[in-house]
Formats: structure tokens, C-alpha cells, sequence
């Protein structure tokens, strides 16, 4: 990978010449609010259509804000007073600050003329996070506390007007204590003798619930690596998760370059990302809960009808065991490539491909203009391969409708069994979202997305660079899915409305519907976690691999509910949130009778006998309040 490094750092430093202009060009995060203010312009046709692939920069925040605020009254389109302040406090956080100190942003600020009338900007600051969280649970009375507080230093700036650059790095005191549920199996089923003598090898796993003390699916670890308990900062101190009080640290850097009139990007960072989302955090190709990893992006617009992107980087092991042993099997490298097109406001349609690689120096996952679907079938069948489509149509001012799909793999010959047989691996999404006239910003959404069992998953396989090890090619970085934030074989139907009163200061309510295969105990179904594997041989006739969602073992259904919002004080650099509700969950289970149609096994002697899973399925009710505060963000 030194090589791809120096590629990058030889054509930034291309870049950084007289083809480069503007200002800020490093990223504003995806987490950040701006990103669904500039979405509800674009439904209302205020602006004309922003890329698909985010974060944007800050100079691109600017120039769509001004486009929004000189835009010309449309029907439901034209801006409120309250909308218009909003876009103001925004664009007055993204503006350069005088020299000097400014404490009310906790920052100083650099202004000096370098060499050759070249000059030089840069900020110094500091910023503080906290997410606090509590949960009572009624039938085991038990009470869970949870934190995830971040203290920050950066340094960003830019050199001339060419070159933007910024270095964060963090450190955290956090606890999110989980529950032990029971065992599971990475092959839910028995594998046969050949099998098992090629090397493929069922473990057995601990399984875990979602962290106690937050709402199901919205805890992320923010730390890099591992983390360490208090009282132990040795190597032999490194955990994979603060089940206790821990520490540990994080850093975001990023090297950016804009040339052609602002119509080709060029990115070298490690940063949170989202593709293919329709509404912010919707994507179920790369989504903005995937874990940030190095790597060089190329985005080139040159009219908003038209968008093409590409992105290598290296991901990133899971820390279970150790810094070393942990590592031995999971050394990838990731690649995505995606167009958009864009009929004004009214359609939007983008497609794209995917990759999970064992790194190697693979000149065709690193050349953005050839298809890396297309590629696989020049090198050989090693690397787990995926593409993706989002379609969307709008009415301006009034709302959109979007469906999207991801494919992991499928057969053409049996895709009439697609919801099956387990070897069709995809995900879909279907959503409405309108606006709520008389509000500023308002809006109501409404969406159903499904993911399919295995999907995001991939069997271990021997690699010819590796010698005996096989390799883990899921679709994750770091443990955590780099595509929608639900695992394999589960749905969702989310209703959310979003009630804006000014900048960074909002309310919202969502409803969340989630159903879950249980991956664990006596009626575990298969294909229902990340570390799953589907058999290596006999994928269309074994009967262990079919599936009917919901009636094939254990589920966990999940009603969430919360009602939630922000306030930023205006005369302080402080922003309070806070969310509360409840999450009341239960499992439904099948006879026995039915469940041995979907999971025989094999007679004894015929093959690996299959590990005994265990855990118990339960109900509960949690009634969840979560509080935090931002200051100097």
C-alpha cells in the first residue's frame, strides 16, 4: 500500500499548482445537520441537484447555500424568514474567522503571506462532545448507565487557495455495556466432510445484545484500535469493547484538492463517509454508521446532471484478539465506483460497484475507470464483489419517492426462489419523504428496508497471497457493516418527522419497527449475523439453505419509540440534545417439527458435528433517556 500512498501524495502535490482554486476544500462530517437542511432545499427545487456521495466540502456547503438563498420564489419553494436565518447561521459557521483568537469558537487563527505571495491559513481549536444514556429495564429491574464523551484538538487550514488540510484526533471515555446472549455458529448448519477436510471450519461464537444503555442500533464506537480500562494502559490492557469505564483514542486526517473550476474533487483521508443515501443516513450501499478508513477519492461533476465517483481504501481489523492474532485474517482493501445522472429535481438515478479485496498491489481495483465487477473476471473469483442502484423521483416543494437495491450475490438461473434460497444476498429499500408546509425545513418520512439473510457476509476462503490463513472478505471495516447499520435477515419500517425551528436547534419523532433472525440458541436462524458463512458447495440444493423470513426459526421483533431535539444557546458556543422513549421487545419461535424442515443435520459420523448453540429468547421493556451536549461544535 506504500504505493498507492505515494501516488496519492504525487498527484495532490500535482494538484496544488495553478489548476486549483477556492477555499475551505476539507470535509464538513456527515453527522453534521447542515446535510438535511440542504436536502429539503433540493426536494423544494431551491437548489440544483448535489452529488450522492458525501461529505461535502466546506466551499460546497457555501456555494449551494447562496444558490438557495438567491433563488427565486417557486410554488411551495420559497424561503421563510426563520428558513432564511437558518441558512444564514449556517453559512456564518463555514465562513473564515479574522486572525487571532476567537474564544466563542474556541480557535485561533493563523493569517500569514508564505513564499512567493503564496499564502497560508490555518486554525488551531479544541471541541468537546458528550452522549449520555440510561436505561431501566422492567423485568429484570435493572437500571444501565452508558457515556460516549470525546475531548478534541485540530488543526485544518489551507495553503493558498488550492490546498485544504486537517488533522483531529480525539480522546474518550466511554461505557456501553452489553448483555451475553448465548452461543451461535458461523455455519448454522453441519458442513459436510469435504468440506471440513478443504479447511472451512465452524466456530462456534459468543453472541452479544445491542449496548443496554442506548436505543437498539444507534451506539457507535468511536475509537480506533482498542481501548484500555483505567487502571491497565499495557498491551496486556487492550480490549475490543468498554463493557466497563475505558479509554481510548481517535484520529481523522484529510488531504483535499479541487481543480477545473470545482469540477474534479481529489480526496486522501480518514473520515466518515455516505454513497447512495436518498435521505441523509438511508444508504444500504455504504452507509455514514460505517467506521471511518484511509482512502483516496475522486469525484468529478462537471454538471449537476451528471456525477462519477471513485474511492480505494485500506479497512480496518476488528480487535477481538489481540493487535496481532486479530489482524491475521482480515488484511482487505475496499473499492467503490458510482455514476449518478439527474433530470433537474425531478429524477435521480445512480448505480455503482463494490469490492472487498485481500490487499495486494491490484492495479484494477485502483484505476477508477474500469468497473470493478468487470475486473474480477480478468483475475479470478478471490474477492466478494457487490452492486447497487438508487432511483428516486420528486415533485418539487412537495416531496419524493425512492427505491433502492444492493446486490451481494444471486443466481440468474434460480431467481424466482430470490426470497428462498439462501444464496440470494441483497438488500432493498423503498421510502416516501414530504414536506410539512408552515415549518420551517419540516418533513416526514416514511421507509421499508429489507436485508436479506448472508447478505454483507462471505465465506472464508484460502487466498493465494496468504499461504494457509484464510481470509475473512466480509463486507465490514472494523466490525461494523460498511452498508445499512441492521444485520443480515432482518426489516425495518422507520416513520420520522423532523421539526426544524432554527440552525441547530430541532425536534423529531421516529417509530421504528425491526425484525431480527435470532443468531443464537436452540432456534437459531442461519445467515443472521455479520460472521456468518453460507456452505461453500450444494448452495441451490441443500434444504439447511433455504429461508422464509419470519417462519424458519427464532425472531426478535423491536418497537422503538422516541421523541427527541436540540437547543443551541445563542449567545454560548453550547449545544444540548437529548432523546427518550421506549423499546419494548419479544421473540416469536416456530415448532420444532417446522424448524428441522429448515435446519436438518446430517447422520452422526457424516460429517463436522454441529457446536450446540445456546442462550435463551426474553422479553423486555426499556424505557431509554439519552442527554448530550456539544461545545465548540
Amino acid at each position: 500500500m506504500r504505493k498507492i500512498t505515494a501516488i496519492a501524495v504525487f498527484a495532490l502535490c500535482l494538484f496544488g499548482n495553478s489548476l486549483l482554486f477556492a477555499q475551505l476544500h476539507v470535509s464538513v462530517p456527515v453527522s453534521h445537520s447542515v446535510y438535511y437542511i440542504l436536502d429539503q432545499a433540493e426536494m423544494r427545487g431551491l437548489c440544483a441537484p448535489l452529488p450522492a456521495v458525501k461529505p461535502y466540502t466546506r466551499s460546497r456547503i457555501i456555494e449551494a447555500i447562496n444558490e438557495i438563498l438567491a433563488a427565486e420564489p417557486r410554488r411551495f419553494g420559497t424561503l421563510s424568514d426563520s428558513e432564511r436565518k437558518m441558512l444564514d447561521d449556517v453559512r456564518g459557521e463555514f465562513t473564515k474567522i479574522e486572525a487571532g483568537l476567537d474564544p466563542w469558537k474556541g480557535m485561533y487563527r493563523i493569517e500569514t503571506e508564505g513564499k512567493k505571495g503564496v499564502r497560508f491559513s490555518g486554525d488551531i481549536g479544541i471541541a468537546m462532545d458528550s452522549l449520555n444514556s440510561g436505561a431501566y429495564y422492567q423485568e429484570d429491574k435493572k437500571t444501565y448507565l452508558g457515556t460516549d464523551t470525546w475531548g478534541t484538538l485540530f488543526f485544518k487550514g489551507d495553503v493558498g487557495e488550492q490546498f485544504s488540510f486537517v488533522v483531529d484526533f480525539s480522546a474518550g471515555i466511554m461505557k456501553a455495556h452489553r448483555g451475553v446472549l448465548g452461543t451461535g455458529d458461523s455455519y448454522a448448519t453441519e458442513l459436510a466432510e469435504e468440506e471440513a477436510e478443504r479447511g472451512y471450519v465452524n466456530r462456534e461464537l459468543t453472541i452479544y445484545s445491542q449496548p443496554k444503555a442506548f436505543f437498539p442500533y444507534t451506539y457507535q464506537k468511536r475509537w480506533d484500535g482498542f481501548i484500555f480500562s483505567p487502571g491497565n494502559l499495557s498491551a496486556s490492557g487492550m480490549e475490543p469493547w468498554p463493557e466497563g469505564l475505558s479509554i481510548g483514542p481517535s484520529m481523522l486526517a484529510e488531504m483535499t484538492g479541487s481543480a477545473f473550476g470545482d469540477m474534479l474533487l481529489l480526496r486522501f483521508g480518514r473520515f466518515q463517509r455516505e454513497w447512495g443515501a436518498m435521505i441523509p443516513g438511508s444508504s444500504i450501499a455504504f452507509n455514514a454508521a460505517a467506521r471511518p478508513f484511509l482512502g483516496v477519492e475522486l469525484l468529478f461533476n462537471p454538471a449537476p446532471w451528471f456525477a462519477f465517483s471513485s474511492l480505494t481504501g485500506v479497512l480496518e481489523y476488528y480487535n477481538t484478539a489481540g493487535i496481532s492474532d486479530s489482524s491475521m485474517t482480515f488484511q482487505n482493501a475496499f473499492s467503490i465506483q458510482q455514476i449518478e445522472v439527474n433530470y433537474g429535481n425531478n429524477f435521480h438515478l445512480d448505480f455503482g460497484s463494490t469490492v472487498i479485496w485481500p490487499k495486494r498491489f491490484e492495479l484494477g481495483y485502483l484505476f477508477p475507470l474500469l468497473d470493478n465487477f468487470f475486473y474480477q473476471n480478468f483475475i479470478g473469483d478471490h474477492d466478494n464483489m457487490g452492486i447497487y442502484m438508487n432511483i428516486r423521483g420528486r415533485y418539487p416543494g412537495l416531496g419524493s419517492i425512492w427505491f433502492s437495491f444492493f446486490m451481494d450475490e444471486m443466481e440468474i438461473s434460480s431467481m424466482k426462489s430470490a426470497f428462498k434460497l439462501d444464496r440470494h444476498m441483497f438488500a432493498y429499500q423503498t421510502g416516501i419523504q414530504t414536506v410539512i408546509s408552515g415549518l420551517p425545513f419540516a418533513s416526514i418520512s416514511l421507509s421499508y428496508t429489507k436485508v436479506e439473510p448472508y447478505n454483507y457476509t462471505h465465506t472464508r476462503n484460502f487466498m493465494p497471497w496468504y499461504g494457509e490463513n484464510t481470509m475473512d472478505t466480509s463486507y465490514t471495516n472494523n466490525g461494523v457493516c460498511l452498508g445499512y447499520y441492521l444485520p443480515p435477515n432482518s426489516d425495518e419500517v422507520k416513520l420520522r418527522v423532523d421539526v426544524p425551528l432554527w440552525f441547530k436547534t430541532a425536534g423529531h419523532f421516529q417509530y421504528q419497527l425491526i425484525r431480527h433472525g435470532a443468531d443464537y440458541g436452540s432456534q437459531q436462524v442461519d445467515g443472521s449475523s455479520l460472521i456468518s458463512e453460507l456452505d461453500p458447495v450444494g448452495r441451490g440444493d441443500k434444504p439447511s439453505l433455504g429461508k422464509s423470513f419470519l417462519k424458519d426459526g427464532a425472531y426478535q421483533w423491536m418497537h422503538i419509540i422516541k421523541i427527541g431535539g436540540e437547543y443551541k444557546f445563542g449567545s454560548l458556543p453550547l449545544t444540548i440534545f437529548g432523546d427518550m422513549g421506549i423499546a419494548y421487545s419479544y421473540f416469536t419461535t416456530i415448532s420444532q417439527e417446522k424448524y428441522d424442515k429448515y435446519h436438518p443435520t446430517l447422520p452422526d459420523g457424516e460429517g463436522q458435528p454441529r457446536s450446540s448453540a445456546t442462550g435463551d429468547y426474553f422479553k423486555s421493556t426499556a424505557y431509554i433517556l439519552t442527554l448530550g451536549f456539544r461545545v465548540f461544535k
